[in-house]
């Protein structure tokens, strides 16, 4: 065989790859999105006081038992931002949302809306020493990796929506063409 059909046979294996992956993570990300609109329906305002916040894995972060059935394999032993919190009497660890985990303060008081173990976002925040100027710390690769990834989920939400909306209005005008065509007959 020639080298010219050889690299014309990798390249088409390539492509067909990246196709797959391209169709196989925009229905994720659909999915994703999906989920993630249930999760703001079910959330609640809690007042909490943080303690400590970590990445750990999911099997050493002493979640309950029924929340470790419920996750697959694959993502227990997975590093997850687990946050440690005092609601009330009870001291509970919870999951938190990555786009959100650098920016929570630790040893302080934090208004936040929780969606059963989930902290999706955080409304204001108590305690905070202002006599300190913030020095800004240089960030991690993982932590601009997470804003960047917060960021295009946004964004790509929002043009749905706008695709949702076009979708709708489209179907509105042709609706009120086919009246117009049997108000005329």
């Amino acid at each position: 065989m020639s080298p010219w059909i050889i690299t014309l046979i990798v390249v088409l294996v390539l492509v067909g790859i990246l196709a797959t992956l391209y169709i196989v993570g925009n229905r994720l990300q659909k999915k994703q999105i999906e989920q993630k609109a249930m999760i703001k329906e079910a959330a609640q305002m809690t007042s909490m006081l943080i303690i400590d916040k970590k990445m750990m894995k999911l099997k050493d972060a002493g979640l309950p038992k029924s929340v470790m059935d419920q996750t697959p394999k694959r993502y227990r032993n997975a590093k997850m931002p687990i946050v440690k919190v005092k609601v009330g009497p009870q001291t509970l660890n919870l999951i938190c949302d990555d786009g959100i985990f650098d920016d929570l303060p630790t040893k302080c008081e934090v208004k936040a809306m929780v969606s059963g173990i989930y902290i999706t976002e955080i409304k204001s925040i108590r305690g905070k020493k202002k006599n300190q100027p913030e020095q800004p710390k240089k960030k991690t690769f993982a932590q601009k990796m997470r804003k960047k990834q917060s960021e295009l989920q946004a964004e790509y939400a929002k043009e749905e929506k706008a695709k949702e909306a076009k979708k709708a209005a489209k179907e509105a005008e042709k609706k009120k063409k086919d009246q117009a065509k049997k108000i005329t007959q």
